[in-house]
């Protein structure tokens, strides 16, 4: 099974699987309503200490790092999510 990382460890330009939310429903559900949901693909656009920016069925989400910490990603290849960066640049 492939190693997953933190969302928070992950760099610019990573495209990950959302593997595993770690918290509780409540905290689950928050995220759910900011569209980022176990086995959705993300990308990360900006990571900084304050937290991490990304992108996420073409739209951008801000999180901060303590929530970035409980989402644990699978790596994807990068052509896997090339789509969905030129769809943001466009």
């Amino acid at each position: 099974m492939p190693q997953t990382i933190p969302l928070n460890d992950s760099p610019n330009g990573f495209i990950g699987l959302i593997a595993h939310i770690e918290g509780d429903v409540a905290f689950k559900k928050k995220l759910m309503s900011l569209g980022i949901r176990k086995d959705q693909q993300i990308t990360v656009l900006h990571q900084r200490q304050g937290g991490v920016v990304v992108l996420s069925k073409g739209s951008r989400v801000a999180l901060d790092a303590n929530i970035a910490a409980k989402i644990l990603l699978l790596p994807l290849p990068q052509s896997t999510a090339q789509t969905e960066l030129q769809l943001v640049r466009t």
